[in-house]
């Protein structure tokens, strides 16, 4: 493993910053003090770019919850109570759903307003509501939820040379036949046993990802294969920065070539902005783009039928993406996302079969890794 690689931390020190984070808040009523909870804001204006790190990472604005604000009053409440959800969840050894927290936390308080009328007011009116502060309660303990036991629908996929071990019970994720190993929410969990490959190859579609795995392409390669099925899930990526950063193997990443494909690449790359307070976890900075890029229609001569208009929201997101300090550190980038607005073309990766159904992995990919013509 590699030297200052990210652990996860064990049960008893989950329940410790739990503990403590509610701790402060009743030390506080007890010497009858103002009480207040402290959340790291978490939005754009509070999200930076480490150009040293190359990770999108959470500014130090902090906001102040103070039981004794009307406007703050339920999200302190709705805080707390999540809080103690998670805590005893913890302490009993349950693993709620996102959705069961939601549940388990729904109900209604009544009151009489200063008219006399009777009044309800619900914890919270929907599920973004008690999603939201699952999160601010993560940024405040500084863990995952899937360390405080959280779980979510994961949807990524791993199969190549990797044993890992999960409840004592050894994973030969070579040893899947047709499918593939399910990363679980908490990859944290797994113990990466052994690893015999050259480097991890990310695909951003499954069907794809299917095809490369049913040619045996990681056995001949010698790599991992990994997919999010689109948008990473925060599994996925976790797992690709363990592989990363513990067994010092380098990433590249796979997708079509629009704006959508270049983004979710600088999601495993360098983080979310919604995410940005796990990037130091989730982020893998050394991840390299290995294509599709737009620069590839006229260098593997794609034929102009195989490219597709884009859309003028595809426009919208490219000019988006120029403007992130991420993307624009980079000339290679930055022409890229040029042609792209200036052609106003797409490609899929599917495209590059029109050289042939093995032309993706017995030239694209090869070619393009030995020759290290990728972007960034």
């Amino acid at each position: 493993m590699r030297k200052g690689a990210i652990q996860a931390p064990p049960e008893e020190e989950v329940i410790r910053r739990l503990e403590k984070f509610g701790r402060r808040i009743a030390e506080s009523v007890l010497k009858g003090e103002e009480p207040v909870v402290e959340v790291p804001v978490r939005t754009l204006a509070n999200t930076i770019w480490d150009e040293k790190r190359k990770l999108l990472v959470l500014g130090p604005k902090k906001a102040l919850r103070s039981y004794f604000d009307i406007g703050e009053s339920k999200k302190f409440m709705q805080t707390l109570l999540m809080l103690s959800l998670i805590l005893r969840a913890r302490r009993e050894g349950d693993y709620p759903t996102i959705r069961d927290l939601y549940y388990t936390g729904k109900h209604t308080i009544y009151y009489i307003d200063e008219a006399g009328r009777r009044r309800s007011e619900e914890t919270w009116d929907d599920q973004r509501e008690s999603n939201s502060v699952i999160q601010d309660i993560e940024v405040a303990v500084n863990l995952l939820r899937e360390h405080m036991g959280i779980m979510h629908d994961a949807k990524g996929k791993i199969v190549g040379n990797v044993v890992i071990r999960s409840k004592g019970y050894e994973i030969d994720l070579s040893r899947m036949g047709s499918g593939a190993y399910a990363t679980p929410p908490n990859v944290d969990k797994l113990e990466i046993v052994s690893v015999d490959a050259e480097y991890v190859l990310v695909v951003e579609k499954d069907a794809i990802f299917e095809r490369l795995n049913e040619e045996e392409f990681w056995k001949k390669n010698r790599c991992i294969l990994v997919t999010g099925k689109g948008q990473p899930d925060r599994s996925t990526r976790r797992m690709v920065r363990r592989l990363w950063e513990e067994f010092n193997l380098p990433v590249y990443v796979l997708t079509d070539a629009d704006s959508y494909g270049f983004y979710i690449y600088s999601v495993y790359r360098s983080g979310s902005i919604s995410l940005s307070y796990e990037s130091e976890r989730l982020a893998t900075p050394g991840a390299r783009f290995l294509g599709v890029a737009v620069s590839d229609i006229e260098r593997y001569k794609i034929p102009k039928n195989f490219t597709i208009k884009a859309t003028e929201r595809d426009i919208k997101r490219a000019k988006e993406l120029l403007s992130y300090p991420w993307f624009k550190e980079s000339k290679a980038w930055v022409r890229e996302l040029e042609l792209f607005i200036e052609r106003g073309e797409k490609v899929e990766i599917e495209a590059l079969s029109g050289h042939g159904f093995k032309f993706l992995s017995q030239t694209y990919i090869p070619e393009k890794i030995s020759t290290g013509s990728f972007l960034y």
